[in-house]
This record gives structure tokens, C-alpha cells and sequence, in this order.
């Protein structure tokens, strides 16, 4: 097969430009990675989705927070968060606490079991990466490190959805 075959030939010879087959290779990349790390929550612990594994992950960040503020946070729908949150409190890995400053607002925490599966998860996903950027020289993970927080720091501009 020869450069001009190749995938990025697709753009080239729409007239695309380089950096639009940039931008199509990104996004095909990016597709395989969110359906890997579908598939690896999946191995890693058969219980907790990547969505759940996620929404965890905030709860011990933040210390606790509303379903509605993790919706807003991760633009999900109100519904899924919901399901997500119904599924973690039947684990036992989340419980609804009473917001101290407001009785009228519930504070979702994870639990004891909760704090130990995503422990076990975390780490085990941190040895997946490790084993997958072992032979990557420091410049290139520093490199990618700062062009995912670029990326992921984008915000619409006030008023776009």
C-alpha cells in the first residue's frame, strides 16, 4: 500500500487539507480509544461501567456532590445520572447524605466499599497505562499529557451547546 492508499488519502484527495486529516485522523482515534476503555471498565471490574467508574471518581474528588451537579458536570442527562446513581446505591458504593447547610438537598458520598472498588480499579487501570506508554520517552507522555488537558480544558463558547 503506498502513502497515497493510506487512510489519510481519504482528505487529501476530497482536496482536505492537512489539517483536516489531522482533525478526521483525531477523531477516529479518539472513537477507538472511548470504545477501548469501554471495553477495559469492563474487564477490570464487571460491576462498574466507565460511566459509574467516572462518577465515583468525582464523588471522592469533590468530597460528595448532587446528581444534578454531577449531570451538569459531565453534561449527561438528568435520567442517566439518575439510573447511574440508583445502580452505585444498590452496589452499596455511594449512600445519600443530608446536605449539612440545606436538609432540603442530598449529598451523594461514596462509602467505605465504594472508596476500596475504585481503589482497585484506579489502580489497575494505572498499571494498563503504564504498561501500554512503558517505552515512550518522558518528552512525548509529557508532551501528550499536556495536549489531553488542553483538549479536555476547552470550553463552548457562553451560550453554545
Amino acid at each position: 500500500m503506498t502513502a497515497a492508499e493510506g487512510p489519510d488519502a481519504r482528505a487529501v484527495t476530497r482536496g482536505g487539507s492537512a489539517g483536516e486529516t489531522a482533525v478526521e485522523t483525531i477523531q477516529r482515534e479518539m472513537t477507538i480509544f472511548a470504545r477501548r476503555a469501554r471495553a477495559s471498565a469492563g474487564r477490570t471490574h464487571p460491576e462498574l461501567s466507565l460511566v459509574s467508574y467516572t462518577l465515583l471518581g468525582h464523588l471522592e474528588e469533590r468530597g460528595g456532590c448532587r446528581a444534578t451537579d454531577l449531570a451538569a458536570h459531565y453534561a449527561l442527562d438528568k435520567s442517566t445520572v439518575s439510573r447511574q446513581v440508583a445502580a452505585l446505591e444498590r452496589a452499596g458504593l455511594i449512600e445519600r447524605r443530608l446536605d449539612p447547610e440545606d436538609h432540603r438537598v442530598q449529598v451523594l458520598h461514596l462509602t467505605d466499599a465504594g472508596r476500596r472498588i475504585l481503589a482497585q480499579v484506579t489502580e489497575s487501570r494505572r498499571a494498563a497505562f503504564h504498561e501500554r506508554l512503558a517505552d515512550w520517552p518522558a518528552q512525548d507522555l509529557e508532551r501528550f499529557a499536556g495536549y489531553l488537558t488542553r483538549y479536555n480544558a476547552w470550553t463552548p463558547p457562553s451560550g453554545a451547546r
